[in-house]
């Protein structure tokens, strides 16, 4: 079941990118970023309500409220390599970024979370998911790459703060936790960055109303990754986040600009094939043990 939920993650995430680049070609960036906070925050305040949570229920290790001002962060970084290399090398180095993060946080059990060592076995999926991040860079710079490497360290750490803060309060009031240091670090990026877009006196509302929907479809991941991240392995986790990312996201191109992305296909048949192989030789290891 949580192999599934981390699939759906991935789906949603893409039907998320694309409502939330309506409203940044309507609004910018970074008022952009401001108001998907703003919706995400206001749907998570009414849950934890509706459940009769408390907000602040206790104080815990300073790190694990950072996770929405990393996912700020990570914002801030794909729109800086964005224009500079392409929307596929983004999404491949933001998923290497990531796969790294995951493996380093599994094999030594960082921030409480549970030890999933890397086995040797398990090297031809790793080169088949390298293979598929591979084919998906065809154009190079430097420093958008590190960057781009970074932003997807950076949606590990958030994700394993978010989950990590999840198990001392509830997946609720850690979502709150998310949205709420999001929107004040957002309304700090906007105040620094944002002078050019939209201010508060010119404001209107867009008649393709679905473009709000990005803050919705932001807690409901949030959430289900609170649930996921701490039971099942963070390299596991983002590999199957990207399966469900990738091919949703061939599905709209395909809808919405007619345009299909061969190397993201390949890309994302690689990383599949790999993930596969991979969690195969888990369950015969397991299979293995169980009948020690």
């Amino acid at each position: 079941m949580f192999y599934f939920l981390s699939l759906l993650m991935g789906i949603l995430i893409s039907i998320m990118v694309a409502f939330n680049g309506g409203l940044t070609s309507f609004y910018g960036v970074y008022s952009a970023t401001v108001i998907i906070h703003v919706v995400g925050l206001v749907l998570i305040v009414a849950i934890v309500l509706s459940k009769r949570e408390r907000f602040f229920p206790g104080r815990f290790a300073w790190f694990l409220y950072l996770g929405g001002a990393i996912g700020v962060l990570t914002t801030v970084f794909n729109n800086f390599s964005f224009g500079r290399i392409s929307v596929s090398a983004i999404l491949a180095l933001g998923l290497f970024g990531q796969a790294v993060g995951g493996l380093v946080i599994d094999q030594y059990g960082l921030f409480g979370m549970r030890k999933h060592p890397f086995s040797r076995q398990k090297v031809i999926g790793l080169l088949l998911i390298l293979a598929g991040i591979a084919a998906m860079i065809y154009r190079i710079e430097i420093i958008a790459v590190v960057v781009s490497f970074i932003a997807g360290v950076n949606i590990v750490l958030s994700r394993t703060f978010n989950a990590k803060l999840s198990e001392v309060t509830s997946v609720r009031v850690s979502t709150f936790y998310n949205y709420f240091i999001g929107l004040m670090v957002s309304l700090l990026a906007f105040a620094l960055l944002g002078r050019g877009e939209i201010m508060i006196s010119e404001f209107a509302l867009s008649s393709n109303w679905y473009i709000y929907l990005g803050g919705v479809l932001g807690v409901t991941v949030v959430l289900l990754g609170n649930i996921v991240a701490v039971r099942i392995s963070a390299f596991y986790l983002t590999l199957l986040i990207f399966v469900g990312q990738v091919f949703t996201g061939v599905i709209v191109d395909a809808v919405i600009a007619q345009h299909v992305s061969v190397r993201n296909v390949i890309g994302g048949v690689l990383v599949a094939v790999g993930l596969i192989v991979n969690l195969l030789l888990d369950q015969k290891a397991a299979d293995s043990s169980s009948r020690v």
